[in-house]
């Protein structure tokens, strides 16, 4: 009886542990009016985070940037991508097959005529881009195509 009093102890404290991290992980709600974002973004930036549109492609600049460090939210400041999630896809935006657990939001998007998953800031609900399912296969097989302008740039440590 007391091994079984132990054991249900155990579980319930595991439960709890888990829980409590998983709540850790997940992102800060961000809430501010549009004319608060208006001010502190840029044109381009209230145009690709706040209105949902699409910088153009390019190959230049986080694009191809393949130093070691994080990736944030360009609104406010949420670690989405780790490096070490970044790869080439030659698509014109920068790719990663992962973000960190609990960044990121999926919504159905229905425009341009198709259906596609939408990726935004959990913490801001800032447009970041959309995810495909033509990522690596060694890994998870997935594409987040995140606007450049949606994300900046922390170096880590080397």
């Amino acid at each position: 009886m007391k091994r079984i009093i132990l054991l249900l102890v155990l579980i319930i404290t595991y439960q709890s542990y888990s829980q409590e991290k998983i709540k850790n992980n997940m992102s800060k709600k961000v809430t501010k009016t549009e004319e608060e974002w208006k001010k502190e973004l840029t044109p381009q930036q209230y145009f690709v985070l706040r209105q949902k549109g699409t910088d153009a492609p390019s190959e230049g600049g986080l694009t191809a940037h393949f130093e070691k460090g994080t990736y944030l939210c360009a609104a406010c400041d949420a670690q989405l991508f780790e490096s070490n999630s970044k790869f080439e896809s030659h698509c014109g935006w920068p790719s990663f097959d992962d973000s960190i657990k609990g960044t990121v939001n999926f919504v159905k998007d229905k425009t341009l005529g198709m259906i596609r998953t939408e990726i935004i800031c959990a913490s801001c609900d800032s447009h970041l881009g959309h995810i495909f399912d033509d990522g690596p296969k060694e890994t998870t097989g997935q594409r987040y195509c995140v606007n450049t302008t949606s994300i900046k740039f922390v170096k880590g440590e080397k």
